[in-house]
């Protein structure tokens, strides 16, 4: 292969990625006789673009040419520094690989032919000749020169400090980067770290604030709901107290057509059983209800400004939409159709100073009417079996199962039967004796007023007597009827009452656990941060530690191999191809 300065084969690049890309030193050699040729400048430019900053050392050969000629010896100090300035320029401003006070450093005057001749007469046991130098034909080469042992190392420290310089300033510069990223990575971590320790400590101590409060407000707010209840239900028993004392009012109020027939009273008797009801329930609702509705919304608004302030913040803007939306209303259940559909009215004429009224008060109008039917049945029995017998209790109540008050009643009608019978025979005795003692006149008298007084009676037992008579049995049936039910409709008030006031408080603990959840959803994701963050700045600890380590691998061999910059003068041989490779060295001469 012809010397670069020479050649024009096309396969250039290739020879250059084939034979140079490995080349630690390049060494142009070149003719002291004539400048540097453009195609050289060439080569080596291309040698440029594929190697960054590629370790070139000039020879200029033959000077001993140039020094022998005796009309150059007083510009050869001219010649000399125009080679130099113009291989300085190549090297600094065209190539850029050295900066001007190391670019001549790299420039030599050489004679090939001399050191030749001088080497072969040492091999062959002559003394070494005169060399040129730089100054003159007479200077020795011993005397100025550098030994040849010392060659190799200089060309191994240039092809070091080619191959390994820039990479061991890249790779400082890297570890440096490294370290400080690491560094900042590490400060930032620790910093976020303890924000996130601080803010998570804060939420616990929300959390737990959270939690305790809300146990000593819902042991508070269900003995307040428990109070309110007890209170509601005895206003409630107070109010239906009163309104049953008034029942007889009430009823006397209601006005309707009265017809005493069969089809008519059903009617009449739920037109009544609806007005009582709907009087009583809106003098309850009057008493009660106002009260017990303000008293219930106080105790909520007094349960929502305790529970705001264990919401967020954004949530305690918003929280009035928590309010009941909805209008209480409290129910009075009384079904006082239910009550008394088994309410029958007696309104037949009934003679006061007769036999039935009689009785009824004697033993009561219910008991009466038990009395006087079981009376009745006793005569048909006697009647059809010719014997009367008494019945012992405790045969009725193996045949009939009677309570004993039915037992009680039927005995006092067995005993005015049996009284009436045996005393027939007193009475017509009494009745003769009178007779005789007063005169038929006043008995006369007697019978004439009694007389009148069931005639009375009798045209005046009208359809208003008869709707009196009814309303008075309705008024008793349902007092009867409606403080029995007192201890439930109290209750069934209280429950209302307690269930609103329930639900209230649940909707506002829901709301309360939605805030617990959240707060240690946001616990979970600042532990999950803090954990990650550790990790991070173990991490970039390690990574510092080892940045640091192969610093100082680094500033090891930039201290033992990089710092020490000699200039050695080179003194090579080239063979009959113009071209020596001298380890990982090109030549080109």
């Amino acid at each position: 292969m012809h010397s670069p300065g020479t050649d024009v084969t096309s396969y250039l690049d290739s020879w250059i990625d084939k034979f140079c890309l490995d080349a630690d030193v390049f060494v142009l050699v070149g003719n002291a006789e004539s400048t540097l040729m453009n195609t050289e400048k060439l080569f080596f430019h291309k040698v440029s673009e594929r190697i960054s900053k590629p370790n070139i050392f000039i020879l200029h050969n033959r000077w001993d040419a140039s020094a022998w000629e005796p009309e150059y010896i007083d510009e050869l100090p001219q010649v000399r520094k125009q080679h130099m300035d113009r291989c300085v320029s190549f090297l600094v401003e065209e190539l850029r690989v050295v900066r001007q006070e190391e670019a001549p450093g790299r420039i030599f005057f050489v004679s090939a032919k001399e050191v030749l001749s001088s080497r072969m007469h040492c091999a062959q046991g002559m003394p070494e000749t005169g060399e040129i130098s730089e100054e003159g034909p007479k200077a020795s080469w011993a005397s100025r020169g550098i030994p040849r042992e010392t060659e190799g190392e200089f060309i191994s420290h240039s092809a070091v400090k080619t191959k390994f310089e820039q990479h061991t300033l890249r790779a400082w510069q890297i570890t440096e980067a490294i370290k400080a990223v690491m560094d900042a990575i590490n400060i930032a971590s620790a910093e976020r770290k303890i924000f996130s320790l601080e803010d998570r400590e804060d939420q616990k101590d929300r959390l737990e604030f959270v939690r305790g409060q809300l146990n000593r407000l819902t042991e508070n707010i269900k003995e307040k709901i428990n109070t309110i209840t007890d209170e509601v239900a005895a206003k409630v028993t107070v109010a239906m107290v009163e309104q049953i004392r008034g029942l007889p009012a009430q009823v006397d109020e209601f006005s309707a057509d009265f017809t005493p027939t069969p089809h008519a009273l059903p009617l009449y008797k739920a037109k009544l059983m609806m007005h009582v009801e709907e009087r009583m329930s809106t003098c309850l609702a009057f008493r009660c209800s106002t009260g017990i509705i303000g008293h219930m919304q106080s105790c909520q608004k007094n349960m929502i400004e305790n529970i705001r302030p264990l919401l967020p913040p954004d949530v305690q803007e918003q929280f009035h939409i928590h309010l009941p939306s909805r209008k209480f209303v409290l129910t009075y259940d009384l079904n006082l159709a239910t009550l008394c559909a088994d309410f029958q009215e007696n309104i037949d004429f009934q003679f006061s100073l007769g036999w039935t009224a009689l009785v009824s008060r004697f033993i009561g109008p219910s008991n009466a009417k038990r009395a006087l039917t079981a009376m009745n049945q006793k005569f048909q029995v006697s009647h059809g079996q010719g014997l009367y017998s008494n019945t012992s209790p405790t045969a009725l109540q193996a045949q009939g199962g009677t309570s004993l008050q039915d037992h009680m009643v039927f005995s006092m009608a067995t005993g005015v039967v049996s009284l009436t019978s045996r005393a027939s025979m007193t009475v017509l005795v009494i009745g003769g004796v009178v007779w005789r003692s007063v005169g038929w006149r006043l008995i006369a008298l007697s019978a004439t007023l009694y007389g009148l007084l069931y005639l009375y009676e009798k045209l005046t037992w009208t359809n208003a007597s008869r709707e009196r008579a009814l309303k008075q049995q309705f008024v008793e049936l349902a007092i009867h009827r409606l403080r029995a039910i007192i201890p439930f409709t109290s209750g069934s008030c209280s429950q209302q009452v307690h269930q609103e006031l329930a639900t209230t408080f649940a909707h506002l603990c829901q709301r309360v656990d939605l805030s617990e959840v959240e707060l240690e959803g946001h616990i979970r994701l600042l532990s999950g941060r803090i954990q990650r963050l550790e990790n991070v700045q173990r991490r970039s600890k390690t990574l510092r530690h080892r940045a640091t380590d192969l610093e100082s691998q680094l500033e090891a061999f930039s201290a033992q191999y990089l710092q020490n910059q000699l200039s050695y003068f080179i003194s090579t041989k080239c063979n009959k191809s113009g071209q020596i490779f001298l380890g990982s060295v090109f030549l080109a001469c």
